[in-house]
């Protein structure tokens, strides 16, 4: 497609605000519009779960740029007014409120929103964490409670119990797998999660799924097990994933799939794209589709895609990355570990909880995960480019 001459991004989010500015910063002087559903301007997310809710930043000091900064774009930023529909052929966005914006090219970045359990949106003191709002609710409720349980053992679900257990309150985790963050570090490193967990006083319920909430007189009590059994609470955090933010694309032709479905360049149709936590692509050098919830997703992506749209015919091909901060501890994890994995120390001790791991699937690197060696790991980064994992293979 030629250089389009307006560009509508839907989504105030770090990927749709990077898009914007990988836009100017590489030349675009076209007509840019942010269309956001919340009524902040961009803010960081993964604040939210440790500084945000522990209190030590203030709301204030979560938005992603000055609004000096964002006046220099020269960009219309339409907040507090959500996209309801999607005509893709037209390349044209009806809002909540009415409006009809069209563009000569749309880039989707509507993120997430999180699943909730049944009958929980009725209970008083059951919260998710999702937006600024919810933080900042969240960091009140947790403020009022003695007993916590945080339901979901993923990223988000251990952030949150590291969080509240430091600032006072009995937490308790429960979830699925059978150590914290089982999924994304493999099972050696979640059962060192699981220990400094437990260090800190964080009850671990490991290997259940729950049953639903316990209540009385419109209020949570406790969140009930399987078995019968019922975990205590006066607050209950539920932490059981998200899901694409995509209702709103129903009926617009698009391909949606756990995300919107785009190819290698993130194109989900003519003039369309898709960036961030939303966008599910094609990834040539592993051959596969996938869709990455993380901020240095959010960076990179809307690059690629600011690329493609001023006529650079070159595919988003990452290397996964994620990190994460829960008492004291800094993990990071480059690749995508598999359970089955091998694991291999190739530096410092995981006695010492500082070293960093390679895993690898026959006899190829597949991920690479650095506890307190942030330095190193990325430098055994490389391994995942050397022993061919991330080397181009057919595809679309």
């Amino acid at each position: 497609m030629s250089v389009p001459g307006s560009v509508l991004v839907v989504g105030a989010s770090a990927a749709g605000l990077g898009t914007v500015e990988s836009l100017r910063r590489k030349g675009y002087s076209g007509r840019l519009t942010v269309l956001g559903a919340e009524i902040h301007p961009p803010y960081d997310r993964p604040p939210l779960s440790k500084q945000v809710l522990s209190g030590a930043w203030q709301p204030e000091r979560t938005p992603l740029r000055p609004q000096e900064a964002l006046a220099v774009l020269d960009a219309e930023f339409l907040l507090g007014d959500a996209a309801v529909a999607l005509d893709a052929g037209a390349r044209s966005v009806r809002t909540a409120s009415g409006r009809v914006l069209g563009a000569d090219a749309v880039v989707v970045a509507t993120g997430l929103r999180p699943r909730t359990l049944p009958g929980q949106e009725e209970l008083r003191g059951v919260r998710v964490l999702r937006t600024l709002d919810d933080a900042v609710a969240l960091r009140g409720a947790v403020a009022q409670a003695s007993r916590i349980v945080v339901v979901g053992d993923g990223v988000l679900g251990a952030e949150i119990a590291a969080t509240a257990r430091q600032s006072g309150p009995a937490v308790t985790l429960v979830g699925p797998q059978p150590a914290p963050m089982s999924g994304q570090l493999g099972p050696g490193p979640a059962v060192l999660l699981a220990e400094l967990h437990a260090e800190h006083g964080v009850r671990l319920v490991s290997g259940t799924a729950v049953a639903g909430l316990a209540s009385h007189q419109g209020r949570v009590t406790g969140v009930r097990l399987p078995g019968g059994a019922t975990l205590p609470a006066d607050l209950v955090v539920v932490a059981i994933g998200s899901v694409p933010a995509t209702d709103w694309l129903a009926g617009s032709g698009l391909e949606v799939a756990d995300g919107v479905v785009c190819d290698a360049y993130c194109r989900a149709a003519p003039g369309i794209f898709a960036v961030g936590d939303v966008a599910r692509w094609y990834h040539r050098t592993l051959g596969t589709s996938l869709r990455l919830e993380n901020r240095t997703n959010a960076i990179e992506q809307p690059a690629a895609v600011a690329s493609v749209l001023l006529g650079e015919d070159r595919p988003y091909t990452p290397v996964p990355y994620f990190w994460t901060d829960q008492f004291g501890a800094k993990l990071q994890v480059y690749g995508t570990p598999a359970p089955d994995d091998e694991v291999t120390v190739v530096e410092g001790s995981e006695r010492d909880r500082r070293f960093v791991a390679v895993s690898s699937r026959a006899g190829r690197a597949t991920a690479v995960l650095g506890w307190n060696m942030p330095k190193q790991a990325r430098l055994h980064r490389q391994a995942l480019i050397d022993d061919g994992a991330h080397r181009p293979v057919s595809g679309r």
